[in-house]
């Protein structure tokens, strides 16, 4: 008979997707690449709300279509690249940080750390 363990309830999507992942490093790489994807497109979401502009208007300042704006402010578009970033970024007054952050070390024990299948050098 297996007893079953309580754990506590929650409504954090970042709890849940953890607790699913569990010990799996491919469903834990993959969910954090989607935690990325979909900061990357709030934050460019929210600068552009801020600024007052309309997708149309951010794409007419950057060179690009509507459309486009759409696809970076869509949480599944996994094609955000730092030249696109960049080009969002100055044409709302703003300019892109990244940095590199350490992993804690459970996760690099476990084989969690690869690079992203859609990386390319020079990225």
């Amino acid at each position: 008979m297996r007893v079953k363990t309580e754990r506590s309830k929650t409504s954090d999507a970042v709890k849940i997707l953890d607790r699913m992942a569990g010990e799996s490093p491919e469903l834990a790489r993959l969910t954090e690449e989607a935690r990325v994807n979909a900061k990357v497109a709030q934050l460019i979401y929210d600068a552009r709300q801020k600024a007052g502009l309309s997708q149309a208007e951010l794409a007419d300042r950057i060179g690009t279509k509507q459309g486009v704006i759409s696809r970076l402010e869509d949480a599944d578009y996994e094609g955000h690249s730092l030249s696109m970033l960049l080009r969002v970024a100055t044409a709302l007054g703003k300019q892109v940080s990244v940095e590199f952050l350490n992993l804690p070390k459970a996760r690099i024990r476990a084989g969690q750390v690869r690079r992203p299948a859609h990386a390319h050098a020079g990225d």
